[in-house]
């Protein structure tokens, strides 16, 4: 059984995957607060297909700079499946990017709910036909909530990559 990819090993597959395919990506970032753009950023030739990043940190900035709609923010939740699809497609859209990831959790360590505990982070990925979403649970301290959703999303952008080849 071959191990698990290390977060840098992922990293590189996925430079060299959209190098490769010619692909942009962009992201919209809420509890990571810009983590991603800065990973994705960390490998020289990253210009070649990163395309921008937002931090939309509050709902405002979700709605005004990716299109997510009030209804289902209230609905929802800012934390939620419904949220980070719209933020994904909004992301992608604005940037004309081939893709988009988005982050929207609750790193700690307050905001937690019985539905929702600190560590519950919901991830969106839109690509040109198609946005699905993904929730997942971390533990840790807010810093390694924060690493692990960052991880969690390089992996599951370059898990669809390579099931797109």
């Amino acid at each position: 059984m071959m191990p698990n990819p290390t977060p840098d090993s992922v990293l590189h597959l996925l430079t060299a995957r959209l190098a490769a395919r010619g692909l942009t990506v962009s992201c919209a970032e809420s509890c990571t607060g810009g983590l991603l753009a800065a990973e994705f950023t960390r490998l020289p030739g990253s210009s070649a297909w990163f395309e921008t990043g937002f931090v939309t940190y509050s709902n405002e900035a979700k709605q005004r700079l990716l299109g997510v709609s009030a209804d289902s923010l209230r609905q929802y939740g800012a934390v939620s499946e419904a949220v980070v699809r719209e933020m994904a497609a909004g992301a992608r859209q604005a940037a004309d990017a081939d893709y988009a990831l988005s982050i929207s959790g609750i790193a700690g360590p307050d905001g937690g709910s019985p539905e929702k505990p600190v560590g519950t982070v919901c991830f969106g990925l839109a690509d040109r036909q198609t946005t699905y979403a993904r929730t997942a649970r971390f533990s840790g301290n807010r810093d390694e909530i924060r690493r692990q959703a960052v991880d969690f999303a390089l992996t599951f952008l370059n898990e669809t990559l390579s099931s797109a080849q």
